[in-house]
């Protein structure tokens, strides 16, 4: 154990030391050989368990303003995710939005603190030197094949996480030297078409030198993890090619190709996607659960395997990233941002992660075709007015708030925690007024009256810890009328920072069958019935029985509720240059139950409401790439508008 110690501490000093430049940062091996410290087989093993670790997986640690950290950026992270950059959730106090300092990662490293900072550069230099040492290591054969496939895909999983905020970024395939001449360090950036071409080249060398390696436990690179990879990827370089014209970007990063892919190799890029799935597709993997025995076993399936991504091994998971233990600082702190404030238990901060009606609205209902159903809260079905109560129109009305919900996919039962339902042996109370008997509508305060020795309160209940949403007075509250689900332990909260040891699914095959699916119906080519069978097997398991076309609005809704929260919608936006149709001066909703005391007993009646105080957004076009920090530094050629 020592000898370990004595290792990692070795690879802490000599790889996570910075250098003199930054971004492209090197340093010789002067404090101790690589011989040295690969001749042990501890000290590979170390050694690339800590690239794994410092790979940017997207996870229930990603703080979108701070980048990747050892610690994520702290628990002060005030529970800002991607998701609520998104139309699809929204936080309950912040009015959050993408802006430069969301989703970077080309940081300053800090030369006090060399291990607070995951820059890619370093995990890119890190990675270089282990790919450099393979062929000297003191193994076997078969076992150098394998690190140079596990590194080969860690370098290319880097390069994914460049290439989708930057576009083309410089290219290092061997350890830079530094003899004196910072100069002669600088890399200029390839293309955006030549960084997508490399990341999907090293795919192919993991995908081939993996062949056959198994891990029991789904936290290392095998065959099938590069594969996923190379769906990924190879689908947003085909959408880039795809629908790149539809941002309006100009500049020298344009005309020199640093930003966008040519139309003409779109076709390319999904057929690469197409192949990838498929192979995926035709491997040992298959749907979580796939056929249950109704919707709600249904719902209660799709968020145990979320609670625990380790049920689905064997079955749907492809590539879990592992968490630590208590008592570790490598804990996530979903459970206590994010439980309803009911079930808090004790913790000050809970309730930020709120998701949108306009999430919500994205649902089909069974029999419907495949055709979203949003909530319908009036007898006239109008689902576009967001101006709150009006005594003019005519309500309908419910004996509980969750039956306005029935009939509803069972994924959103499994994602969203609803108005009404029980949780933790407690039902969460969203609501935000009630009509007296006179008519009068009274909310956004808190107030109650009593009615025939039975009383009631604006907010659901009489003190705070009584009811989870609308409260304005802080931001432990629902904004929106839903709470998430996804992701969070049924057991009771521990009231303290990173204490939530949640494991993640960065790669699970129904994201790979939304891949096929999207690659078909965008490119017309592969098998439409295969995308077709894809997109239904995923709504059967959500316990549909109809089956729907092949479309691209279809596929698109099936991405929408079925990765829902996982941070890959964002990306998909991005990729599809989505977010400035979705965005131009747009407001998210919520959805408002109010008790309607002029009944005996009260019923429950609903109002579809702009998110309070949020203001509308816009999106800059801008936004579609990240600003490259320290230019003067590294002499590289700035995205557009930054």
């Amino acid at each position: 154990m020592k000898k370990a110690k004595y290792i990692l501490s070795l690879v802490a000093s000599t790889f996570l030391a910075v250098g003199c430049h930054d971004a492209l940062d090197v340093e010789p091996f002067d404090k101790i050989t690589a011989q040295d410290l690969f001749s042990d087989p501890a000290g590979t093993e170390l050694y690339m368990a800590d690239l794994y670790y410092r790979m940017p997986v997207e996870d229930l640690n990603y703080y979108p303003k701070q980048g990747f950290e050892v610690n994520y950026g702290g628990p002060n992270n005030a529970g800002e995710v991607l998701a609520m950059l998104t139309p699809w959730a929204n936080h309950s106090g912040r009015n959050l939005f993408v802006n430069g300092d969301y989703g970077e990662w080309w940081k300053v490293e800090d030369n006090a603190r060399p291990d607070k900072t995951f820059t890619p550069w370093t995990l890119i230099r890190n990675t270089n030197a282990l790919i450099e040492i393979i062929p000297d290591l003191n193994v076997d054969e078969p076992t150098k094949q394998q690190y140079l496939g596990e590194a080969s895909f860690i370098r290319a999983f880097a390069y994914f996480g460049l290439a989708k905020r930057y576009g083309g970024v410089p290219i290092i395939k061997e350890r830079q030297i530094y003899e004196g001449d910072p100069d002669a360090l600088l890399v200029s950036r390839s293309t955006e078409k030549e960084t997508w071409d490399f990341i999907l080249s090293e795919c192919d060398v993991a995908i081939q030198n993996l062949e056959g390696v198994e891990d029991p436990n789904y936290r290392k690179a095998t065959k099938w993890v590069a594969l996923a990879l190379k769906s990924r990827a190879a689908l947003h370089a085909a959408s880039i090619a795809k629908f790149g014209a539809q941002a309006d970007l100009v500049g020298p990063a344009v005309e020199q190709g640093l930003v966008g892919i040519p139309a003409s190799e779109a076709a390319n890029y999904y057929q690469q996607c197409l192949d990838a799935s498929k192979a995926l597709m035709d491997g040992p993997f298959e749907l979580y659960k796939a056929s249950p025995g109704g919707p709600e076993e249904a719902a209660e399936n799709f968020r145990e395997m979320f609670e625990n991504p380790n049920l689905a091994i064997g079955t749907e998971a492809i590539f879990i990233k592992g968490k630590a233990s208590p008592g570790d600082f490598l804990g996530n702190n979903y459970d206590i941002w994010f439980n309803p404030n009911q079930t808090r238990n004790g913790w000050p901060h809970p309730g930020r992660f709120c998701p949108t009606l306009d999430f919500v609205d994205m649902f089909e209902s069974y029999g419907g075709g495949g055709v979203s159903d949003p909530i319908e809260t009036t007898i006239d079905g109008d689902v576009t007015n967001y101006l709150g109560y009006d005594p003019a129109r005519e309500y309908l009305k419910f004996d509980h708030p969750m039956d306005i919900f029935q009939g509803k996919d069972a994924r959103l039962f499994g994602s969203v925690m609803l108005p009404g339902a029980e949780w933790k042996g407690v039902e969460i109370v969203y609501q935000n007024g009630y009509i007296q008997p006179d008519g009068e509508f009274k909310t956004d305060t808190k107030l109650s009256m009593e009615i025939d020795g039975v009383t009631y309160h604006t907010f659901g209940g009489a003190t705070q810890a009584d009811y989870s949403g609308f409260d304005p007075t802080g931001s432990n509250h629902s904004s929106t009328g839903f709470g998430l689900k996804k992701f969070l332990s049924t057991d009771p909260v521990v009231p303290a920072w990173n204490q939530s040891f949640t494991d993640f699914m960065e790669f699970r095959l129904a994201e790979v069958m939304l891949n096929y699916a999207e690659a078909q119906v965008e490119s017309g080519l592969g098998d439409a019935d295969v995308a077709t069978a894809a997109i239904n097997a995923l709504r059967r398991r959500a316990g549909h029985s109809d089956n729907i076309p092949l479309s691209v609005e279809n596929v698109q809704r099936e991405r929408v509720v079925e990765l829902a929260f996982e941070n890959k919608l964002f990306w998909d936006m991005i990729r599809r240059r989505e977010f400035h149709t979705y965005f131009d001066q747009t407001r998210t909703h919520a959805l408002v139950p109010v008790l309607d005391l002029r009944e005996s007993p009260p019923k429950y009646i609903f109002l579809r409401k702009d998110i309070r105080p949020n203001s509308p957004q816009t999106f800059v076009h801008r936004e579609y790439y990240r600003r490259i920090d320290n230019l003067g530094l590294n002499q590289l050629t700035q995205n557009p508008g930054w």
